[in-house]
This record gives structure tokens, C-alpha cells and sequence, in this order.
């Protein structure tokens, strides 16, 4: 039998200590030690034998570097989140508050699969009953797709290894549990060796995983954070559970551009992709209103026209500064800017700022839109209409460029913008049919040239 003893685990950096204290050993984090089982593997049996065997060394050059295939899911949105589909061999892991729909866009893309492909969906968390009812509200073909509820690690490596699925769910990571262990479903300890197993498994044989992970509530995945160092790509369901609009977020991507978004709709039938999802961002007003800016943002290689919202009101105590969507730390720094370089003074007035749709913006090229909202709200002045803006803003007052500038200007041609006030590093060298640009180098000749316009 093997001995057990208690440790303490981070779960942020998944490091061990023999007995708890304030703060992690390696990584610093205050308060993220908590009591896990650790086991002492006998010495004539070890559960790492399989990966005893010597690497042959090579060059890099010798190496074939061969493109990999990707295989559709059928879902566009959810394959651009990917980097274009799925990777034989590739774990993913997928994110996301609960009830915001992780379940039923992995069921459509294993419905989508099964067509011509074997695939697996392993749940710990639902019967077959409610994973065939949620099937049968969404109208899927479910004829191939196979199922099994377990959350034994072991049944679960003995299955696969002895289906060979192309494609695997696993549904959720939480639930999981190794009888090499002794702590719950859902400990360090658990997380991090089911984990290591399913990717070690997806490395051997060339099943592609997709793990769904829990959420905290501050909107990190749950468990040691070395768990996002093992997958190969790292997916985030954004969006409120409110609204009917998702977006997935790719944060790590091994076989593609991170920061890539798919943009879904949840429907009666599911999530269905949205193929214009600029339009989704921008308010329809009835008429023009102060306090709206127009910003064309860059989430991965797309370019999005989101708008920017803000109310600035008069102060009744100490001043409010509340941003959704936007970096509030940054939105301190760029009041400081206004007042410091163009002498707009907003230290007595509470400032909310917006991004409609319930995107996050986290690019410092919204700068130059929040500060035109700001102003429009505060002059209680309506921007010109069919204006877009982007732009950098320096704590010395200067205006500097965002990468991408062209595309930003395209994408804002096509939904029938003819104005855009952006960097003057930015300024395309030959003109773009359609739109009149207006470049600035700095925040107070942009507030001069904003009087200007009608």
C-alpha cells in the first residue's frame, strides 16, 4: 500500500510545501495554499515507468517541421476561436462561467463530427438522460455520437485507449478522480494528475481532448494554474448570462494566433455564429446622442467596431470612476491626460464608461474613443455621425499608433463609416475610397480638431 501524507498545494502555481503558510514559497501569491493528499509511490512500482525510455537526441534541423491538419468542427466561429480547427493529438481546455454554454456548443460540434468520424463525449456531471434531452431541444443528429457517463480516470484511459476516438470530450476536468489518489474530485492534486494523464494519453495516441474546465468567481479557471500550461490551447466563454450574445476568447493557442474571437447567438436551436459581429457591438439609436464614440478594435485578426458609452455626471461626494468592459486603472490615467494636456477638467464629475455588447476591450488603442466620449457626454455635444476612432494616448499628451491601422479603416468602409480620426502615424499612404481621414498627433490638437468638424 502506499502512505499518505498531507501537503499543501498553490493553486496558482501548483508548487507543494509540507505545512501551510500566508504565502506561496514559489510564487508569492498570498493565500493560495490549501490542504491536498499527496501519496508515496512504493519503490518497486511507479507509475511513470511507461516514460523511463532514453529520447534519441537530434538537431533541430533535422526535424520535418510538417504543417498539422485541422479538422473542422462545422461550427466557423468555434474553428476561428481555434486557429481553424482541431489538431490531431491537441488538448484544449474551454472556460467559462456556468450555464453560459459550454455543454451545448461542444454537443453541436460532436453532432457536426459524427457524421463521418468517430467521437467520444465522456460527462461526469449530467446523465445520458439530460444529455439526450438537451440533444433532442437542439435537433441534433445523434445517431454516432457515442457517450458514456464516469468520472474514473482509469475506466476513462482504458476506454479511449481501447476505442481510439478521433475526437474526445471530457465533460468536466473537476469531476474527475484517480484512485492513485486519495484527495476529492476537484483538489490540486486531482486536476493536475488527470490532467497530466488525458494530455499524455492525446500526445501517445492522437486523440484531440477537449477538457471543460470550472471557473472562479473572479473568472479564472479553477484548480492550479499549471493546468493551462499543459494544454496546447486555452479557450474563454465570455458574456453575460443576460444576453443572448457569446464570445469565445482564445488566451493560449500552440497552433494558432491567440486573441482570436468566435462571436455565437444563443437560440432556441443553440449557439449559431454571427457572421457580422460588428453590428452587434453598435447601438441603433433612434437619433444621435452625446457621449457615443465609435472605436474599431483588433481581436486577433479581426477587426471590430464596438462603441464606446459614457455618462459623466456632476459629483455629489467623492468622484466615481466605473468602467465596464475597459480597464478602470486606465481610465484614472486618461482623465489625468484630458485635463493635464487639453485642459478639460473632469476631477468634479462622476465618469462611467461602457463597451456596448459586453465585449472586453483590453488594447490601448481605445484610448482616443474614450476620451471623445468623454468629451461629447461632458460638452453634451454629439460626436459627428459616421465618425470611427482609434489611437494610443501617451501620459505626455501624445497620440500614438495602433498596429493594424489599414485593416481598422477597411472594416470601417464596409459598414459605411466615411469619417475616422486616428494617429498620425497610422495615416495610409495613398487614400481610401470612402472614408476622410484625420490624423492627430496629440490629445489637445485632436480636441481642436474635433470643434472643427460639423
Amino acid at each position: 500500500m502506499a502512505r499518505e501524507k498531507t501537503i499543501y498545494a498553490c493553486t496558482e502555481c501548483g508548487a507543494s510545501a509540507p505545512k501551510w503558510q500566508g504565502q506561496c514559497p514559489d510564487c508569492g501569491v498570498w493565500n493560495t495554499l490549501v490542504e491536498t493528499i499527496a501519496e508515496s509511490t512504493p519503490v518497486n512500482k511507479s507509475r511513470f515507468a511507461a516514460l523511463s525510455g532514453a529520447s534519441r537526441l537530434q538537431t533541430l534541423s533535422e526535424i520535418v517541421a510538417n504543417e498539422e491538419d485541422r479538422l473542422p468542427t462545422g461550427i466557423g466561429e468555434f474553428d476561428r476561436a481555434l486557429g481553424g480547427g482541431l489538431v490531431s493529438g491537441g488538448v484544449v481546455l474551454l472556460g467559462g462561467d456556468p450555464g453560459i454554454g459550454k455543454s451545448t456548443l461542444l454537443l453541436q460540434a460532436l453532432s457536426e463530427l459524427s457524421g463521418g468520424r468517430h467521437v467520444l463525449y465522456v460527462s461526469g456531471e449530467e446523465s445520458g438522460q439530460q444529455i439526450a434531452m438537451r440533444a433532442r431541444r437542439l435537433a441534433l443528429d445523434t445517431k454516432q455520437l457515442q457517450l458514456l457517463t464516469e468520472i474514473n480516470l482509469e475506466k476513462i484511459l482504458a476506454l479511449l485507449r481501447l476505442e481510439k476516438p478521433q475526437v474526445a470530450v471530457i465533460d468536466s476536468i473537476q469531476t474527475l478522480w484517480s484512485d492513485q489518489l486519495s484527495s476529492a474530485p476537484g483538489s490540486v492534486a486531482q486536476v493536475r494528475e488527470c490532467a497530466a494523464q488525458l494530455t499524455r494519453l492525446a500526445k501517445q495516441t492522437g486523440v484531440t481532448v477537449i477538457l471543460v474546465g470550472h471557473v472562479t468567481k473572479d473568472g479564472a479557471l479553477a484548480g492550479p494554474r499549471v493546468l493551462e500550461h499543459m494544454v496546447d490551447t486555452v479557450l474563454y466563454f465570455e458574456g453575460d448570462t443576460h444576453s443572448s450574445f457569446r464570445l469565445i476568447r482564445a488566451v493560449k493557442n500552440r497552433y494558432g494566433a491567440v486573441n482570436e474571437i468566435g462571436v455565437f447567438a444563443m437560440t432556441d436551436r443553440g449557439l449559431k455564429g454571427v457572421s457580422n459581429p460588428s453590428a452587434m457591438f453598435l447601438s441603433q439609436h433612434g437619433q444621435e446622442v452625446p457621449g457615443s464614440c465609435v472605436l474599431v478594435t483588433q481581436e486577433g485578426t479581426r477587426p471590430l467596431l464596438v462603441e464606446i458609452q459614457a455618462l459623466v455626471d456632476q459629483s455629489h461626494g467623492n468622484p466615481r470612476r466605473l468602467t465596464v468592459g475597459l480597464d478602470a486603472q486606465r481610465l484614472a490615467m486618461l482623465l489625468a491626460v484630458l485635463h493635464r494636456h487639453a485642459g478639460i477638467v473632469c476631477f468634479d464629475q462622476d465618469v462611467f464608461v461602457n463597451a456596448v455588447g459586453g465585449v472586453k476591450i483590453s488594447e490601448p488603442a481605445a484610448d482616443l474613443s474614450v476620451l471623445l466620449a468623454i468629451v461629447s457626454s461632458l460638452k453634451n455635444k454629439v460626436l459627428p455621425s459616421k465618425l470611427i476612432v482609434f489611437g494610443e494616448v501617451g501620459l505626455a499628451g501624445e497620440i500614438r499608433p495602433a498596429p493594424r491601422g489599414q485593416e481598422r479603416l477597411k472594416e470601417a468602409v464596409k459598414l459605411g463609416f466615411t469619417r475616422a480620426m486616428i494617429p498620425e502615424a497610422n495615416k495610409p499612404k495613398h487614400p481610401i475610397a470612402g472614408i476622410e481621414v484625420i490624423a492627430v498627433r496629440r490629445v489637445d490638437e485632436a480636441m481642436n480638431r474635433l470643434r472643427e468638424l460639423d
